[in-house]
């Protein structure tokens, strides 16, 4: 896990948020943006999978306003995380990307109930990594005007996952 690495990010993501144009925060909460809340880093949560392709789908995938939206599903990942096996939706991001929607075990208390993203970047032989060290929220988390694909009941994992942001909370001044 390259420390540094994630500690720019997450700094460059707190000032996307306080200050980029296209921030999700709204404009009467920024002044008192002071940064997101996360885990501490953990190595534990860098996690080793293996990314199985499969020819771009639409998928009908549960989204925040209780409707389901059509989605790209491009393969799954499946990792090992203590004694279970978890194959997991993996998604088009619609930029070029691809991101896992899951939902764990802090879900509702320390993270967002309807769960976080986790970005992968699989390599050509099928070989990813999982950090969820860098799990985000979705927008709708800060404006309720987004809409935003909730995990497949596939995606949910049981297991506590102390990694990546926290549930945001606004600050009024």
């Amino acid at each position: 896990m390259d420390l540094a690495r994630l500690t720019e990010e997450r700094v460059e993501r707190d000032r996307f948020m306080a200050e980029h144009y296209a921030s999700p925060i709204p404009e009467e909460h920024r002044s008192g943006f002071r940064g997101l809340a996360y885990f501490p880093p953990d190595p534990r949560w860098v996690i080793p999978g293996r990314f199985e392709a499969t020819a771009p789908r639409k998928v009908a995938i549960p989204s925040t306003t209780g409707s389901a939206s059509d989605y790209t599903m491009v393969g799954v990942v499946v990792l090992d995380m203590g004694d279970t096996a978890y194959t997991l939706t993996v998604l088009d991001d619609g930029d070029g990307g691809m991101f896992i929607p899951f939902r764990d075990g802090t879900a509702g208390t320390e993270t967002y109930g309807g769960g976080r993203y986790a970005g992968i970047e699989p390599s050509s032989d099928g070989v990813v990594t999982v950090d969820f060290n860098r799990a985000q929220n979705p927008y709708c988390v800060y404006d309720e005007e987004f809409v935003c694909p909730l995990p497949p009941p596939g995606n949910w994992i049981a297991e506590p996952i102390r990694a990546g942001e926290k549930m945001y909370e606004p600050v009024d001044l």
